[in-house]
C-alpha cells in the first residue's frame, strides 16, 4: 500500500480538508499528491486540478508573504506548522484557512511527505480569548471524525 492509498483510506470520509504533498519546499513545490473531497468543497478546485500542482496555487494577492515564508522555515526547521493563512478559492474569493501540517516519517526518521489538515475559520471580534482557538473559530463545527467517543485530542487545539 502506498502512502497516497493509506491517506486516501482514512481521509475520504472526513469533513476536515486533507492535503498530502511531497517534501520539496523549493519553488515551485511542494507538489500535491492527494486532496480529499472536503478540500475540494472548501477550495472550489477538483482533486484533478490540484494533483501535481503546488498549494501555492491557493495564494492570492492578499496572502501574507511573511506567513508563507514562516511556513517554509518552520517545516524546514521543525517539520511542523500550525497557523492561519489567507487563501483564495477557485472563484477568487478569499478565505481564512487554519492549517496544521505534519510530516509523515519513514523508518529512517526522514519525512516522506507532509500531511496538512485544513479548515476554514473566521476571525473573532475583540481581544483574543483564553481558549485554545484564540483569535479564530471554525466555520463548520468540528465533528469527531476518526476516534470514537472523543478519545483523541483535536489536531487544531
Amino acid at each position: 500500500m502506498t502512502i497516497v492509498e493509506l491517506v486516501r483510506l482514512f481521509a475520504e470520509p472526513l469533513t476536515t480538508a486533507v492535503v498530502l504533498t511531497d517534501t520539496d519546499l523549493e519553488r515551485p513545490g511542494p507538489t500535491i499528491l492527494y486532496v480529499n473531497p472536503a478540500f475540494a468543497r472548501m477550495s472550489g478546485y477538483t482533486a484533478a486540478e490540484m494533483l501535481g500542482a503546488s498549494p501555492r496555487l491557493l495564494q492570492g494577492l492578499d496572502t501574507s508573504r511573511q506567513v508563507t515564508r514562516l511556513i517554509s522555515r518552520k517545516l524546514r526547521a521543525e517539520g511542523r506548522y500550525h497557523g492561519v493563512l489567507e487563501n483564495c478559492r477557485k472563484s477568487g474569493e478569499a478565505y481564512l484557512c487554519e492549517i496544521d501540517v505534519r510530516p509523515l516519517l519513514g523508518r529512517d526518521g526522514e519525512p516522506l511527505a507532509f500531511l496538512a489538515f485544513e479548515r476554514e475559520v473566521v476571525r473573532r471580534r475583540g481581544r483574543p480569548s483564553q481558549d485554545p482557538a484564540g483569535r479564530y473559530r471554525p466555520i463548520l463545527p468540528e465533528p469527531l471524525e476518526v476516534c470514537p467517543m472523543g478519545t483523541a485530542p483535536s489536531l487544531f487545539a
